[in-house]
């Protein structure tokens, strides 16, 4: 090949070379979350434990990163749920160890992961795959002040709100993504507000502040696993 047609090579080469390490590119996208809560005075609270996902709309975004299911664990401990919130990829399984030296029967019954698991005792566990998008509240069906949240999503570039309200998702590839939110007693009208179309590329990483308005507790008023009140627990150790 003479000099001038390597020449010639190279000059088409270089937008297809161009084109590959623009796709490859990757971004942190920030967001700011600001809660407040409107009671008899209005007062801030913290503001962690807001999921924040991009969801794709194009396949750069959709092909760069694939999801990677793992095993999680919701420690149930001292009558709580351990964490209080826990995000996981579709496809996941979680565990339920039980670590009481008494009973629990953990299930889930609203919008997400629909499951019982039945009547178990101390220091046993059992799972359950999350294979579908969605919220999933979780309660005890014995102890009714326990509760939890896992968040399954279909995509990988998601982040959890820290207490100071700060949002980084992490490698989030150039292209377009739906934008959505979600918060612990905040109504799904209030959080729909917040789905839009961005586009994420060098010049746009930032989402801006997202302002929720929160009352209440979603967790501290529900049925039992039978859609009755919980009957009171006799004077026992536990």
């Amino acid at each position: 090949m003479s000099h001038r047609n390597r020449i010639a090579t190279l000059l088409l080469a270089l937008p297809i070379a161009c084109t590959i390490g623009a796709h490859g590119q990757t971004f942190d996208v920030s967001a700011h979350v600001d809660i407040v809560r409107h009671s008899a005075q209005t007062q801030r609270f913290g503001s962690g434990e807001v999921v924040v996902w991009l969801g794709p709309l194009d396949t750069t975004g959709s092909d760069a990163a694939p999801q990677k299911t793992q095993n999680y664990a919701l420690t149930q401990k001292d009558k709580e749920f351990l964490p209080h919130l826990l995000v996981v990829p579709v496809g996941s399984k979680v565990d339920f160890p039980n670590l009481d030296p008494f009973f629990h029967n953990v299930f889930s019954l609203f919008n997400g992961k629909r499951f019982d698991l039945g009547l178990y005792e101390g220091h046993s566990r059992r799972s359950v795959q999350f294979d579908r998008e969605g919220v999933s509240f979780i309660f005890c069906n014995i102890h009714p002040d326990m509760g939890a949240i896992v968040v399954s999503l279909g995509t990988p570039y998601y982040a959890v709100s820290s207490a100071d309200g700060s949002v980084v998702i992490h490698g989030v590839p150039r292209g377009r993504y739906r934008l959505n939110i979600w918060a612990e007693n905040v109504t799904a009208d209030r959080l729909s507000e917040f789905h839009r179309i961005i586009e994420v590329g060098p010049q746009n990483t930032q989402i801006g502040t997202l302002r929720l308005e929160t009352s209440g507790n979603s967790l501290s008023h529900h049925t039992n696993k039978f859609g009755e009140p919980y009957k009171p627990l006799p004077q026992q150790p536990y």
